[in-house]
């Protein structure tokens, strides 16, 4: 019998998630996501898949979020022809998601090859395109939660909600080669249990192997009141300060829980003093999807949802699509709640709104989500006094405000809480996370649990073959 994991991304770090499943001849990739970061980490992303992708016959992903499904244009260009099973939400996510990271990674290598052409060096091409994102979809096929099938032979799947963001999903894979089986789930991106918008994260009770996300994995998140609290605060002292207040925010996810809290406290807040600016094409698109997928919301956003079909929740929001339009908000100097990607500060239209704020003493900067190292969202998070922007160093006088709170991801009691739910503690390995991160939470686990765990490295292979006996690059789980 041959049933193993190997560990490709996300091994280590939280970005880049990608693991290989072989079950005999067959071979199933778990998402195949972007490293995301600085140039040395985003530069990764051009070099060659470690395994052949001709030779994978499924793909499974997770959920849309980039560092999660942002490569499988490049899988697709570099010979795979299989199916991407999916949610049918996040389907219909990475189809704006994918042709804008397409776009975006056209634009730079527009700037680049600029700058190359002024030093004589050769050009380079994108490293996706946004007609690779488009063929790309051709092989993406919608599931919904809660129902197992039968994907190759031997191979059954089966997604339940991981409430992470619209379409998340936990992965169930049943395994069976020679004779033998073994059952493996995948967490994908847990999310926060009472987290706006979504359902909680579903339990799963049996599973011989545990792959589970440890983002978070080293903290506890402040309680949901705490953080509606501060966010008030927050919005009370930027009242008095006459400035503007910056929200670098995900768009798929994070942006709809800001808008869903805008519209929930728009009175108690005060938010009817701000000109509120939803300013990115993506989220906007974004939010257009959730609409379509509203069947998904947990019971209170249902019911909000269903008010806001009757009278608008948010009449001082202002859509901002064009780029004429995004250029306008910056000549405004108060009064302004700018809602903009990317969530981690490395590019899109938040940059240009942090050039024309950062320095401003009277401004506040919002940090609502992950931010990974070597991201300017990080260095803000980290108390830089200053950050470049197009080369230029650029005092930070705004205040900044991390809401950690707010997050998308479950923090370690609730990543504890969801393994604490399967029978007779099955082998663990945590992905997705920093050292720090997935150190604690393996201690935590170990301790608290008594649960074998252990951390993936990077292309570390994961040996099922003998159940009671797991080992991961050698080494037996305990």
């Amino acid at each position: 019998m041959a049933i193993n994991v190997q560990f490709f991304g996300a091994a280590g770090e939280v970005t880049g998630s990608c693991h290989l499943v072989t079950v005999g001849k067959q071979r199933i990739l778990l998402d195949c996501g972007l490293v995301q970061g600085g140039h040395e980490d985003e530069a990764r992303n051009r070099e060659p898949f470690p395994f052949e992708p001709k030779s994978i016959d499924a793909v499974i992903l997770s959920h849309a979020h980039i560092d999660h499904s942002g490569r499988l244009p490049m899988l697709v260009k570099a010979g795979y022809q299989g199916p991407i099973y999916t949610h049918r939400a996040s389907r219909d996510l990475c189809k704006i998601m994918l042709k804008d990271s397409g776009f975006l990674s056209e634009k730079d290598a527009v700037w680049e090859n600029r700058k190359r052409a002024r030093k004589g060096q050769k050009p380079i091409e994108a490293q996706s395109t946004v007609e690779d994102a488009r063929i790309a979809m051709k092989s993406f096929k919608g599931l919904v939660y809660d129902k197992k099938q039968r994907i190759l032979p031997g191979v059954h799947l089966r997604l339940s909600d991981a409430g992470h963001i619209l379409g998340s999903s936990i992965v169930e894979l049943w395994l069976e080669d020679a004779g033998e089986s073994r059952k493996l789930v995948f967490s994908g991106d847990l999310g926060y249990s009472g987290m706006p918008v979504l359902r909680d994260p579903a339990q799963i009770k049996h599973a011989d192997l545990v792959i589970m996300e440890s983002t978070y994995g080293d903290r506890l998140h402040r309680s949901w009141d705490d953080t509606y609290s501060e966010m008030h605060q927050v919005l009370t002292q930027a009242t008095s300060g006459k400035g503007n207040i910056l929200m670098p925010a995900f768009a798929v996810g994070r942006t709809q829980e800001i808008l869903y809290l805008f519209a929930k406290y728009y009175k108690e807040w005060g938010l009817d003093r701000w000109q509120i600016f939803l300013d990115s094409p993506l989220a906007i698109e974004a939010t257009n999807v959730f609409t379509q997928h509203s069947d998904l919301f947990d019971a209170d956003t249902a019911a909000l949802w269903k008010q806001h079909k009757k009278i608008d929740q948010l009449p001082n929001l202002r859509i901002s699509r064009t780029t004429n339009q995004s250029m306008a908000i910056n000549r405004i100097r108060s009064g302004a709640i700018i809602i903009a990607g990317s969530g981690m500060c490395t590019g899109g239209r938040i940059k240009q709104h942090l050039k024309h704020n950062i320095w401003r003493n009277e401004c506040q900067v919002v940090m609502t989500g992950f931010q990974a190292r070597g991201t300017t969202g990080r260095a803000l998070v980290d108390g830089a006094k200053n950050i470049r922007l197009w080369g230029e160093r650029m005092r930070v006088a705004a205040a900044v405000h991390t809401i950690g709170g707010l997050s998308a991801h479950a923090d370690q009691a609730a990543l504890k809480n969801w393994y604490s739910n399967f029978t007779g503690r099955p082998p663990v390995v945590l992905v997705h996370g920093e050292e720090q991160a997935a150190a604690g939470l393996s201690d935590c686990l170990r301790q608290q649990l008594s649960a074998p765990v252990c951390v993936a490295g990077m292309a570390e292979v994961l040996d099922l073959s003998k159940p009671a006996r797991f080992t991961l690059a050698g080494k037996v789980i305990k």
